[in-house]
């Protein structure tokens, strides 16, 4: 035996991870499967807890628990030498299982792997937000205590597994939102399948083709279904319709928009409560109420058509009328495909840096996802109306001649923009940033003058979350204005978590910073869902209007300490301004800098440095009734400690560090809010599913 070789194999086993015949079944199948399966070729630092030398209890994003329900704790005096060898022989205690994987936004690369499907009491699994790529395993089906599955935001591929539905007996939520999955949405294995249990099924932007899975009207228990954003075709059938007025099933939320349906709208449709939002974006030839009424050429109803089609046409204008409704369709879908290509679009955008317009004196229209229905002719013949002005924008509502809604267009100001092929890369990342809690750009013009115009969708003004807290109150503790809605703490937190999903997903999926995170910049829904705006625009500013934008965010108390000297944002001053936007949540109060709080008067009540408030109530020992928003406190039906508002105050405080290496990163602050919900509500209530509403697969909303 040559005299290194022993050597070489006590190297080999101190860095391989294998498990010794003591440890935990499931903590062996974590370190030597699912860690490198989820983490890809490089090491992820929200794995690095996952390590033998780590007690189990802090093993981040996971959670155990005896075979009897009681979840795993560390000890409390782990300080002490023999609490910490207890805590680090947790690992070999074959009773303890897995019963949750929670790591959203975790920047996770790698794929998902078989073995999920192998723990005996896994009961959630969270990976949404993160870079997941692959097919989704087949043994994933098989996992004996799964309910709830969310791997949203990914980019998994492939055709969906059959296998998935044999969690129907106890899921409560599937969704596989903003993927890349293609093929027929696959139908249940066995008949007769009715997946009892299942509330949420969200496929939402991906590639699905094929007919509407009929299968899906059968699933009684169904509450909020999204298929928008896909390529599928054909007729939508009676039963959905059904499944919102009968007694057995109560389908609450559907999204069938951004497809390629066609026809005639079951007529059950028409006392439903899905608005036109359920259904836009779909073949014009999609009629029926909500939508438009189903009118040939001639003014007549649809019923009038059918009666002249059975009397009066002959077979060869049937046919001719097939073929031109089938070339027209198939010219229609053309152009979407052809639009919705990346390649398409770079090679505009690249000639907008080299300052072409040859194919149009009018200048250029790039279009991103969800906004391939728009034209250059639509957007510039928009009626317009101004509906605020920043330092760098005239902002107005446009509404579309071609009765489509109304949309949302920046105008960004002579001379404060970059040069064009400047903005360029800028315009493509902002461009292709999807994401539930951001609202997106669906298209980008540049004219033959120089002119440039970000297209979003609309959402009126008075729905930001500045508005809705200070808008019609006073805040600190004013009643609402009449037809305000109550902002209790659960809804404040959800607004909180959706924005932080928005920021963490940014900061790790992009890959940079969002640059202007404030209150007036998040606006939110009749559903309370949280969409951040203005992602990236201050990177298409000259250096002295991005200036003033950083200005502005000073005043109003956004803006990190130590941008006074660096200038330029970064994910750890995104990080402050969001901790600044949690106090206001939690106070009801407007922010302002440390300088302008100064001021006396009503004003110095109605904005204040938060932080400062803060510090000054924990010196004086000030109840923390006093501290928050009396309409948060009203709302409580426990102890604030017991809702989670302590943990809440305490993570503002951490993201508001006036050093910026001891903030958190937005992936901890997510995990963290995700773990204080609000304890009267269920984890998986719908008040705190990430896409309530539709997908926004595309735009625009209606006015």
């Amino acid at each position: 035996m040559h005299p290194c070789l022993p050597f070489l194999l006590l190297c080999l086993a101190a860095a391989v991870p294998l498990a010794s015949p003591s440890t935990n079944p499931d903590v062996a199948l974590l370190l030597t499967k699912i860690k490198p399966a989820l983490q890809g070729q490089r090491p992820n630092a929200e794995l690095a807890t996952w390590n033998a030398s780590t007690p189990l209890c802090l093993w981040r994003g996971l959670r155990w628990a005896t075979p009897d329900g009681r979840p795993l704790r560390c000890d409390a005096s782990s300080s002490s030498s023999s609490s910490t060898r207890a805590n680090l022989s947790l690992a070999s205690d074959p009773a303890l299982l897995l019963v949750s994987i929670r790591l959203p936004a975790a920047a996770l690369a790698g794929r998902l792997p078989p073995d999920l499907g192998a723990f005996s009491a896994l009961d959630s699994v969270y990976l949404a937000a993160n870079a997941l790529s692959g097919p989704v395993p087949l043994e994933l089906g098989n996992a004996p205590a799964l309910s709830a599955l969310d791997l949203a935001g990914n980019r998994l591929t492939g055709t969906l597994p059959p296998s998935i539905w044999n969690l129907c007996d106890r899921v409560t939520e599937l969704r596989l939102h903003g993927n890349a999955f293609t093929g027929a949405v696959p139908a249940p294995a066995g008949p007769n399948t009715t997946c009892d249990r299942l509330r949420v099924l969200d496929l939402g932007a991906n590639r699905f083709s094929g007919g509407f899975p009929t299968f899906l009207t059968a699933f009684r228990g169904l509450q909020r279904l999204d298929l928008g954003g896909n390529r599928l075709e054909g007729p939508i059938p009676e039963a959905l319709a059904g499944m919102a007025t009968t007694q057995q099933q109560q389908l609450q939320a559907l999204n069938v928009s951004y497809n390629n349906f066609s026809g005639q709208l079951p007529p059950a449709f028409a006392g439903s409560r899905f608005t036109a939002d359920s259904f836009q974006g779909n073949d014009p030839s999609l009629c029926g109420p909500p939508l438009r009424q189903c009118v040939s050429a001639s003014g007549l109803s649809s019923r009038g058509v059918a009666g002249m089609v059975i009397g009066l046409m002959a077979g060869a204008v049937v046919l001719a009328s097939v073929s031109i409704g089938w070339a027209q369709g198939r010219w229609r879908r053309d152009g979407r495909i052809r639009r919705r290509d990346d390649a398409e679009r770079d090679e505009m955008l690249d000639s907008v840096d080299d300052g072409q317009d040859a194919s149009s004196s009018e200048g250029r229209l790039v279009v991103f996802e969800g906004g391939e229905h728009l034209t250059l002719e639509e957007v510039l013949n928009a009626t317009g109306q101004v509906v605020d002005k920043a330092s760098y924008c005239t902002v107005y509502k446009a509404k579309l001649a071609s009765g489509g809604g109304s949309i949302e267009l920046r105008l960004l100001r002579e001379g404060s923009c970059k040069d064009a092929a400047s903005c360029a890369p800028v315009v493509r990342r902002i461009g292709r940033a999807r994401h539930d809690n951001l609202v997106p750009l669906r298209a980008f013009y540049q004219g033959r003058r120089g002119e440039k115009l970000l297209v979003y969708d609309y959402f009126p003004r008075s729905r930001t979350l500045q508005e809705l807290l200070h808008g019609g109150a006073g805040g600190g503790g004013e009643p609402a204005a009449a037809g305000r809605p109550a902002l209790t703490w659960a809804r404040r937190h959800k607004i909180a978590l959706g924005a932080a999903r928005a920021l963490a997903y940014l900061h790790a999926g992009q890959g940079e910073a969002h640059g202007n995170v404030r209150s007036s910049n998040v606006v939110v829904d009749d559903l309370f869902v949280a969409r951040l705006a203005e992602y990236a625009v201050d990177r298409l500013l000259v250096p002295a209007a991005a200036e003033a934008v950083l200005a502005a965010a000073k005043a109003d108390g956004y803006k990190a300490p130590e941008l006074h000297s660096m200038k330029k944002c970064s994910a750890r001053t995104d990080v402050y301004a969001f901790g600044i936007l949690l106090l206001e949540l939690l106070m009801g109060r407007k922010p302002s800098s440390s300088s302008s709080s100064s001021a006396g008067g009503g004003a110095a009540r109605a904005a204040m440095d938060l932080p400062s408030v803060v510090k000054v109530a924990v010196l004086e020992e000030t109840a923390l009734e006093e501290v928050l928003d009396a309409e948060v406190v009203k709302g409580l039906r426990v102890s604030p400690a017991e809702e989670g508002l302590v943990q809440a105050l305490k993570l503002a405080m951490g993201c508001c560090a006036p050093v910026a290496a001891a903030r958190p990163s937005m992936a901890e602050v997510v995990r963290q809010l995700e773990e204080s919900r609000p304890k009267n509500l269920h984890p998986r209530s719908a008040l705190y599913s990430p896409t309530e509403s539709r997908s926004d697969a595309g735009t625009p909303t209606t006015a």
